[in-house]
């Protein structure tokens, strides 16, 4: 039997991507935040995350135009969610969650060492009314020595699941797939 619900649970149920740590630098400091609404917006690397300008790294991102967009195994949520909780303006985020900022090629921001994947990014588009930051990915890079390969994914209310199961359709996709995946 079905249940009516408050409509304040509707995001519990259609969150978007996984959790990211997004990292940003303004040439003097870098910087960490936690975002949980994370998307793909199409076939040819664009992404969309949502902030707004009580992040300081969103200020970051707008003034820089660049980003990276690391994406933490499971075993780091804990560290995620607190990195979400201060703010850059007090504390080195890198320092304080002994988290490994690493040079990357098209980027100033720098790559987060102990994350699954960094992908290097520049911002082409910000629609203020929804808060999204368009981004390009320039520059993949990924961790293949993590043993925790599980993405973590919020539920909007302070819970998370983490992926574990991996299902392979590919065979049954190849027609829809596009090039080069």
């Amino acid at each position: 039997m079905l249940e009516k619900r408050k409509i304040e649970e509707v995001l519990t149920y259609i969150e978007p991507g996984p959790v990211t740590l997004v990292s940003t630098s303004d040439g003097k400091r870098n910087n960490l935040m936690t975002v949980t609404w994370t998307m793909a917006s199409s076939f040819s690397q664009d992404l969309v995350i949502t902030s707004g300008p009580w992040n300081l790294s969103f200020e970051t991102i707008l003034e820089t135009r660049e980003c990276v967009v690391a994406i933490p195994p499971a075993s780091l949520l804990e560290t995620a969610v607190g990195i979400g909780m201060v703010s850059g303006a007090d504390v080195d985020k890198f320092e304080r969650f002994s988290l490994t900022p690493v040079k990357g090629e098209v980027v100033s921001a720098p790559l987060v060492g102990e994350c699954l994947a960094s992908i290097e990014c520049t911002l082409t588009e910000h629609i203020a009314r929804y808060g999204f930051l368009v981004l390009k990915a320039r520059r993949l890079w990924v961790n293949p020595d993590l043993e925790d390969r599980r993405i973590c994914h919020a539920v909007s209310d302070g819970t998370f699941f983490a992926d574990g199961e991996r299902f392979d359709y590919r065979r049954l996709m190849e027609a829809k797939l596009p090039p080069g995946l």
